[in-house]
């Protein structure tokens, strides 16, 4: 029986009612008047009988109806998908997670940074050794096998997600990585010259190119890169790196990017402008007192001396001039390869202005259009709105207040500020919604409040005011909406990335999981629907709608190489499989397929170089297979199409078996091979 699609909906919405009525009265009925009270009939607490009903199974949960209506709200039935894909920072665990909302199921985890064995990245793998390696400090200093992850950066196209790419820096390095959104791999690591850290990197807004600012200055034009720390203020500087970013390979070009320097301040969030405010770049500072510590020296701890000052620096950056300038021979230096222009060139060319802002700011965040700059001080209790436009101004008026200590001009704060918006301790940072309004975290006192913008999005009287406050536990930092830091925003739902979980699950060792809460902000109040655990500290993430993420279920071609995203150049074909020795390098062309290896028996000499070349010739959509080998640290995962390689000295004669890693099929326990290493 075919029924009508507009009988379908009056079906459902009765449904919905009534099952809505079911939770409010299964909530509230009971012997007692108590939910979880028992009642006679089967299925009821205390009978002995497992819950059936939706009636039944609410009192045997003691559950009130703004939990069971938070449980049908973040419910994705098996085989059902969620509506947003949240990419979420590991912070010092090195990778990005990937969370289905609303359910806050943990999908996938992406290693970038740290080798990840599941996956064959950093286990033997030659493209993510290599990633490894050349991202390091420097051949002499240790290979790099961690990062911490602050700021995952979805692509833009037009200001707007595309489901392209994702970029991560890493705050202990000064790296950048590129992740494309087709495999979920990582294509890039890069090492930023002239840097020992950064804390943020965001795209324009056709990801055309990639901006991050250092965090910890350094005295990168120094010999050896090396200057007494009592040398800081006149030798050490910060970074602002424009990188080049070419979308068609998924590389950073460094022969077209260029840096800029700024003073020894810790330049912490950034954020490009758009709109009114295109062209400019805003950055967070702290520490403008420039205090180095010395808590053994009989000077005070960096925290002290850093917050000396009532005031930091909002920095505003005209990092598209720089562009410009950077054609001209003379206006820059090449220093370790990549053009720098120096701070008394950025001065000259009226290219930076500072702007006073509260004590150790945090959050710098811009409105959708561009028109307004939040910044969110750590120690202040509200949040400060600059209007774009009141910058520009006071710029051409140059409407200063005086000079930094190292000439740059600084704008005065009453003629920048649009507004104050008073919404309690330790707020941090700000995302926003389709409707006009901000929501900003509070550390202190682990809360989101909801506030309005001012005109375009709310008329004088409505705007810059408290509408909503939340609860949260416990510790909020960043917080995130769909699509928040676009030009179009989807609100809907909030994740508040919590600092500290303390008794919200239970106690399984001193480090505790972090928490993510869900919340539902599609209403006027905000009303928080789940808790999820995650590992690794979260420090942000970003919000896409499931359907522009078009990954592949398999790779387009068979012998495909992930890393440069092509055909391999050492594909093999079924039939074609082979042992070549070369000198003392054995290459073993193979394929791999339910349920064996070719070859499957491996001969080389002590010593030799062993070149293995797998390649998965499967095209079902899940086939992964690995290929695990005793006694030199490998593991590899092959996907369906993929070619793979890894690469080792068989220094120790004996005889080690490789096997499957990925379960792949009734006979998996049988495909397995030998590698056999002859004594010399």
């Amino acid at each position: 029986m075919t029924i009508r699609p507009d009988r379908l909906r009056g079906w459902r919405s009765a449904f919905v009612t009534a099952l809505f009525g079911s939770l409010i009265l299964g909530c509230g009925q009971s012997g007692s008047g108590k939910p979880g009270s028992d009642q006679a009939g089967s299925g009821t607490p205390g009978s002995g009988a497992a819950p059936q009903t939706i009636d039944e199974i609410i009192r045997a949960k003691n559950l009130t109806p703004d939990e069971a209506a938070a449980a049908l709200k973040t419910f994705v039935p098996p085989g059902k998908h969620d509506e947003f894909i949240m990419v979420t920072s590991g912070g010092q665990a090195s990778n990005i997670l990937l969370y289905g909302i609303p359910s806050m199921r943990l999908l996938k985890m992406i290693p970038v940074y740290g080798p990840d064995s599941w996956q064959g990245w950093g286990t033997g793998e030659t493209e993510s050794e290599r990633m490894f390696k050349e991202s390091s400090f420097g051949e002499k200093m240790p290979k790099l096998t961690w990062g911490d992850i602050h700021h995952p950066q979805i692509s833009l196209t037009n200001g707007k997600y595309d489901g392209e790419w994702i970029a991560v820096s890493d705050k202990s390095a000064g790296r950048i990585a590129i992740i494309s959104m087709r495999d979920m791999k990582t294509k890039q690591i890069y090492k930023t010259p002239n840097t020992v850290s950064d804390h943020h990197a965001v795209w324009s807004d056709d990801s055309e190119w990639l901006v991050q600012n250092t965090f910890f200055p350094a005295p990168y034009k120094e010999d050896k890169n090396f200057a007494p720390i009592e040398d800081y203020k006149t030798k050490y500087r910060g970074i602002a790196s424009i990188l080049k970013f070419d979308r068609k390979t998924g590389r950073i070009v460094p022969e077209e990017s260029l840096q800029i320097e700024l003073p020894p301040y810790f330049q912490d969030m950034s954020i490009l402008g758009r709109g009114t405010s295109d062209g400019w770049m805003f950055i967070n500072s702290i520490d403008t007192e420039m205090a180095t510590g010395g808590t053994l020296e009989g000077k005070p701890a960096l925290e002290v001396g850093a917050s000396g000052r009532e005031m930091d620096y909002l920095h505003v950056l005209n990092w598209k001039k720089a562009i410009t300038l950077a054609k001209d021979e003379k206006k820059y230096t090449v220093v370790n390869g990549i053009k720098v222009i120096s701070l008394q060139t950025v001065i000259d060319e009226s290219m930076l202005y500072f702007i006073p802002e509260s004590k150790s700011p945090h959050g710098v965040d811009l409105s959708p259009g561009g028109e307004y700059i939040i910044v969110s001080g750590k120690l202040d209790p509200h949040v400060s709105a600059y209007s774009v436009e009141k910058i520009k101004s006071a710029i051409s008026d140059k409407n200063f207040e005086g000079k930094d200590d190292y000439g740059v001009p600084v704008l005065k704060y009453d003629a920048c500020l649009e507004a104050h918006i008073p919404t309690g301790l330790g707020p941090l940072h700000s995302v926003f919604d389709e409707k006009g309004n901000g929501y900003t975290s509070h550390f202190l006192d682990s809360t989101v409040v909801k506030w309005t913008l001012g005109p375009p999005y709310h008329q004088a009287d409505q705007a810059w005011k408290v509408v909503d406050k939340v609860a949260i536990h416990y510790n909020i930092g960043h917080l995130q909406t769909p699509a928040s830091n676009t030009k179009k925003p989807l609100g809907k739902y909030l994740v508040a990335l919590n600092k500290w979980s303390v008794d919200r699950y239970p106690s399984l060792g001193p480090l505790h999981p972090q928490n993510l809460q869900l919340i539902d902000i599609s209403g006027p109040k905000m009303v928080v629907l789940s808790d999820t655990p995650t590992i690794g500290e979260p420090h942000n993430s970003q919000i896409i709608p499931v359907e522009l993420v078009q990954a592949w279920s398999t790779y387009p071609e068979t012998g495909w190489d992930a890393a440069h995203m092509r055909k391999s150049d050492v594909a093999t074909e079924q039939g074609k499989e082979a042992i070549e020795r070369k000198g003392d390098t054995v290459y073993v062309n193979g394929t791999v397929i339910r349920s064996h290896y070719t070859p499957d028996i491996v001969r080389v000499k002590q010593g030799d170089r062993v070149v293995f070349r797998w390649t998965n010739v499967e095209s079902a959509r899940d086939a992964t297979h690995g290929f695990g080998l005793h006694g030199y640290n490998v593991n590899l995962s092959i996907d369906p199409g993929a070619t793979e390689t890894a690469e080792f000295v068989a220094e120790m004669p004996g005889v080690y078996p490789y096997y499957c890693t990925e379960f792949c099929s009734a006979l998996h326990m049988e495909m397995t091979g030998w590698l056999l290493v002859e004594p010399k």
